[in-house]
């Protein structure tokens, strides 16, 4: 027998250090420690060039986001606290930040808001858990809190244009605080719980539908076993943001997401 041709090497390239990029990670409820707890669950993937700052919307926004009227009040406060930050000192012309994660996992009004005051890409953790877990499997689903966020988390699948590639969301019966208060292993427990109902639909990744529940993608992952992805949308939004600021990439602001503060001084209004 003749010895099979040794296959040619393939082309290769290697990467230079990148340039530092600085994520702004904006929490609009008013509960310190879910912030901490995303900031903390980076640690181990974040890569050295990124930093990422956490903000904590001021009191009074909602100390947790279970509604619409949540949402709006919640992005209210927050948009009015942010602008300050969002530039260096003395040069509105000097962005602080490269790009903006929104960490609540909803479609949140301010994200859309966001968009419309900054160049820097913005993303919710939703839409990056969301867009990540159809690009690795066929069905997603999603591992809700209290009963209303399942309704939610279906509508904004839906206005995400993935309806046809999701089993929908499956409620644990909790509150999004007690995601914290309530003992660890009875909080894993009923997240293992959904996991387990959305595979039985058909779901092979599953999103874990709250910034609260960062920490607990491992466990959620050996419940459901290895072939089944488990998406949390805070490391991935960072990813993606990463990604998209490498590329060079900026909000369009040639259509909906036009400068809304360019379109406040045009109408003489000094207030936000």
């Amino acid at each position: 027998m003749s010895t099979p041709p040794t296959p040619p090497a393939l082309p290769t390239i290697t990467g230079t250090p990148p340039p530092p990029i600085s994520i702004l990670l904006i929490n609009p409820n008013s509960t310190p420690h879910m912030t901490t707890a995303c900031l903390t669950s980076l640690a181990a993937t974040l890569p050295l060039s990124v930093t990422v700052t956490g903000f904590t919307a001021p009191a009074p926004a909602p100390s947790a986001i279970e509604g619409h009227l949540d949402g709006v009040l919640s992005a209210a406060e927050c948009i009015r606290a942010l602008l300050p930050h969002l530039h260096d000192a003395g040069d509105d012309s000097r962005p602080k930040y490269d790009a903006f994660l929104v960490a609540c996992f909803s479609a949140h009004p301010l994200i859309a808001a966001l968009r419309e005051e900054v160049a820097g890409p913005v993303v919710g953790i939703m839409e990056a858990a969301l867009y990540a877990a159809r690009m690795l499997g066929g069905r997603l689903g999603v591992v809700a809190t209290a009963g209303r966020s399942v309704v939610m988390h279906e509508d904004a699948i839906r206005a995400y244009g993935l309806a046809g590639y999701s089993v929908g969301a499956a409620g644990t019966g909790m509150g999004v605080l007690e995601l914290e208060t309530l003992g660890r292993g009875e909080v894993e427990g009923r997240m293992c719980d959904a996991a387990e109902r959305l595979v039985g639909r058909g779901a092979d990744c599953v999103c874990l539908g709250c910034a609260g529940m960062v920490g607990m993608r491992e466990r959620v992952g050996e419940r459901v076993g290895d072939g089944v992805q488990v998406v949390e949308g805070v490391g991935v939004g960072v990813q993606f943001l990463v990604g998209l600021v490498r590329e060079g990439l900026r909000t369009g602001k040639g259509g909906v997401y036009a400068s809304a503060g360019e379109g406040r001084r045009r109408r003489g209004q000094e207030w936000v």
